[in-house]
């Protein structure tokens, strides 16, 4: 891929991660508040649902972009023949590397932002100052494990299945998928992916919100997994799976619908300027 290519993918990246996290906050607000040790009324119910957006604002960008770049590089360094049966390997590698680079930043947003979706009365940047304040910089970095552990698992299912859901439509149409069509491909593999997937966001959501000190804010993803079988069974481990579910099923469709539609455009623009 050539180097316009790569500054297309981190812009393309970056908006359609703004774009997701901001118009589907309310919906991951309600799953962060479903999975919370307190429980969904205690952590606020239905009230202040938009409580830690700065967070999520402010993280979107360079989150997704780092996601995106790490992707397109990977996939790009990996070449292989789009025939050959190593392709779901390479879309695979190529995910799992951008997820550790995204999570880079995602972690500290994340775990800002979940405190400020269970304790809607305090301010972000109040938030912000007293984790560093009682924890320091690991105290950001809380649950950076265990939302490795939750984001690789779901891009090795997403993305593979994704691309292949692309190379299906375009081969059954005769030519390259629009990118409306990228986007329900999108969807479809973003919601399967979050089902099977949904205990171990769980086990991250316990992690990012236990108290300092306490076992499960160890980051012990294993041991916060059996917590919640020990206490509340399967429907510990599956809670706010219809919310997350819809959530990326629907953001899979914005995000990489988005990111599809502005990478094209930007290349076109790269291409028609002289």
């Amino acid at each position: 891929m050539e180097r316009p290519g790569f500054t297309a993918s981190l812009v393309a990246g970056g908006v359609a991660g703004v774009a997701v996290d901001l118009i589907l906050f309310p919906l991951d607000t309600i799953k962060t508040r479903l999975q919370s040790p307190q429980g969904f009324n205690k952590a606020g119910g239905f009230r202040g649902i938009y409580a830690g957006v700065p967070s999520a604002a402010i993280g979107s960008f360079p989150n997704a972009a780092a996601f995106f770049i790490t992707y397109e590089y990977v996939k790009w360094f990996l070449h292989t023949d789009s025939s050959s049966y190593l392709m779901p390997v390479k879309h695979m590698l190529a995910a799992s590397a951008g997820e550790v680079v995204a999570c880079l930043i995602r972690v500290p947003s994340e775990v800002v932002k979940q405190r400020a979706q269970v304790s809607a009365s305090s301010r972000t940047f109040q938030i912000f100052s007293n984790i560093l304040y009682t924890e320091g910089i690991q105290g950001l970095y809380r649950g950076y494990k265990s939302t490795v552990l939750r984001e690789i698992p779901f891009s090795l299912v997403q993305f593979p299945m994704w691309e292949s859901l692309k190379a299906l439509w375009s081969w059954r149409q005769d030519h390259v998928v629009d990118c409306w069509q990228s986007a329900v491909c999108g969807a479809f593999a973003g919601g399967f992916a979050a089902a099977v997937t949904t205990p171990l966001d769980v086990a991250k959501t316990r992690i990012m919100l236990a108290k300092a000190g306490s076992s499960t804010a160890s980051g012990n993803v294993l041991s916060a997994l059996h917590g919640v079988w020990r206490t509340q069974g399967l429907s510990g481990l599956f809670a706010g799976v219809f919310p997350r579910t819809a959530a990326i099923s629907l953001g899979g469709f914005i995000f990489l619908g988005a990111y599809e539609q502005t990478r094209s455009l930007l290349l076109e623009l790269g291409r028609a300027s002289p």
